[in-house]
């Protein structure tokens, strides 16, 4: 509890006044400062706040006034000129500064009884169990008004550390119990560790952890009533420590919040306050139950010391609660005011829901564009690929020939087809010079060497993106064709290439082409057997001079 407070106020004349008041414990007084407006700086404000309250000396302006007033329960801390701006404030620390002067009081009778005990103990030289159970009770006394917080903080510790020199001369006389107290608390240990090793295990295993729980919370409750050295309580709370936090990981997982979305960060806050919210109720709860129980004890209680600490408490406690339930209004008002930030973010959320719902159907419109994109890029890419193989096909098939070149008639080709060059065949006859200038008698033969006639074909391949166009065209216009040599049928129907090639490509751009060629190299065949013929003639004619003439 603090003992200096500072705060503002006013003066009878409405002034701005800057109020410091300090307790006297020992003395059971207050010591009021006031500080003018004229003189109460912001710099002075913050000594005041940081240094005096905390017990540093502070030089104090002049045109101060100083002022010492006896602590009472019914008169207020201020006198009737002066008014406070926190009213709260002043009316809990005069509860809480006449709590802390009766329990100053109760510390020094402590004080008093402890010091008879530590001369008792300087006077034995060896252990004496009156001495101890008597230290055990004055220290049982002790802790059950810190308990119940009637002694500071600082006091029940001064009192402890006391009791402790005294506990130490006795302990020295008492080494053997110590060893049995180390003995009996390791077996504890050892008990502890087993069970929490079995239930361990049972984690492990995946067995139900709602039993599991509930065990541990036994077990914990045997831990709290279990005497234990220090050490051995720390590795054992350690141990149990663990196994309650496998069980609630097991059962709730791993906490993790990775949202930072304004929703979710006003729903923690909300959460958190609702929590506060809570606590706050149920310590006022508590306040008021320790009330009705203090109520109760004043009544029963004889010595007048304390029921006058109790009566203290009484108020303390009043204007704790009166405390709690300004805090209280505060965080209800809070509430109110995040309930509609978080109908506020809730529509804010749907919108970006909603946004990212559009944002992904943009994105998925795009993405199958590319797709569909891709797949034609590949289709194209394929009917390249079967043109160009297509047109290598048609590259294949070119047959060499010989003669010269020689361009058909245009009636030969299919129209809007692939260009066909066929070279003419070039027939040379070769007659022995020896025929002319050599006697030749009847019976000797006559050689003449007539080379065969060669047909090249030349096919200029059409355009990938013109061969649908042109296998169309051209089977309906090799259908309409009627090359000349096919008016010879007898010759054209026996010869062999006739058929076959017709037979093999029928009904194909490939196809047209060869039919095409067919009938331009069955024309040049029957020219070169006409040339044949007359060249024949001819040399039999020869032969038939050079005979008539040798005969």
């Amino acid at each position: 509890m603090k003992k200096k407070i500072v705060l503002w106020g006013t003066d009878e004349a409405d002034k701005k006044l800057l109020i410091a008041i300090e307790l006297l414990e020992k003395e059971n007084k207050t010591k009021l400062l006031t500080f003018p407006e004229e003189i109460a700086t912001e710099e002075l404000y913050k000594n005041l706040m940081d240094k005096w309250r905390t017990g540093q000396e502070l030089d104090f302006p002049e045109g101060h006034k100083e002022e010492v007033r006896p602590l009472s329960v019914t008169d207020s801390l201020l006198p009737d000129n002066i008014k406070a701006d926190k009213t709260d404030i002043i009316n809990r620390a005069k509860s809480e500064w006449h709590f802390v002067v009766l329990s100053s009081k109760l510390y020094e009778l402590y004080k008093g009884e402890l010091e008879d005990l530590t001369e008792k103990v300087k006077q034995v030289s060896k252990f004496e169990k009156n001495l101890w159970e008597e230290a055990k009770s004055f220290w049982g006394k002790v802790q059950e008004q810190s308990r119940e917080r009637n002694l500071f903080r600082e006091h029940a510790e001064t009192l402890k550390q006391d009791t402790n020199k005294v506990f130490d001369q006795l302990k020295e006389y008492k080494k053997v119990l110590n060893q049995e107290f180390k003995a009996i608390s390791s077996k504890h240990k050892d008990t502890f560790y087993t069970q929490l090793g079995d239930i361990q295990a049972k984690i492990e295993k995946g067995l139900g952890l709602g039993p599991i729980f509930e065990e541990l919370k036994k077990l914990q409750g045997d831990f709290r009533g279990t005497e234990f050295t220090r050490e051995d309580r720390t590795k054992v709370w350690n141990r149990l420590d663990k196994a309650f936090k496998d069980v609630k990981e097991k059962r709730f997982g791993k906490q993790s919040n990775n949202s930072n979305s304004g929703l979710d960060r006003v729903q923690r806050r909300y959460d958190g306050l609702m929590s506060a919210i809570d606590k706050m109720k149920r310590s006022i709860d508590r306040d008021k139950s320790d009330q009705k129980y203090q109520d109760r004890l004043i009544s029963e209680t004889e010595g007048q010391l304390e029921q006058q600490i109790r009566q203290a408490k009484v108020v303390m406690i009043k204007e704790k609660i009166a405390s709690k339930e300004l805090r209280l209004a505060d965080m209800m008002k809070t509430k109110a005011e995040l309930e509609v930030k978080i109908e506020q973010e809730k529509v804010r959320e749907e919108k970006r829901k909603e946004k990212e719902k559009i944002e992904k159907a943009k994105k998925e419109v795009k993405q199958k564009i590319a797709n569909e994109i891709e797949e034609k890029n590949k289709a194209m890419a394929a009917d390249s690929a079967s043109l160009t193989a297509a047109a290598a096909a048609i590259s294949s098939t070119k047959k060499k020939v010989t003669p010269p070149p020689v361009e058909l008639p245009k009636d030969n080709i299919v129209p809007d087809a692939p260009a066909v060059k066929v070279e003419a065949p070039h027939v040379k006859v070769e007659t022995p010079k020896e025929i002319s200038e050599a006697p030749v008698a009847k019976s000797d033969k006559v050689e003449v060497i007539v080379k065969t006639p060669e047909v090249k074909v030349v096919v200029d391949p059409p355009k990938a993106a013109g061969e649908a166009k042109l296998v169309k065209d051209a089977e309906s216009k090799a259908e309409t064709v009627t090359p000349k040599s096919e008016q010879k049928t007898e010759e054209n129907e026996g010869s062999g290439i006739g058929k076959a090639a017709k037979a093999a490509t029928a009904g194909t751009l490939l196809g047209a082409i060869t039919a095409t060629v067919t009938d331009a190299l069955e024309d040049v065949v029957e020219t070169v057997k006409a040339v044949a013929e007359v060249v024949e003639d001819q040399v039999e004619e020869a032969v038939q001079k050079f005979t008539g003439e040798e005969e």
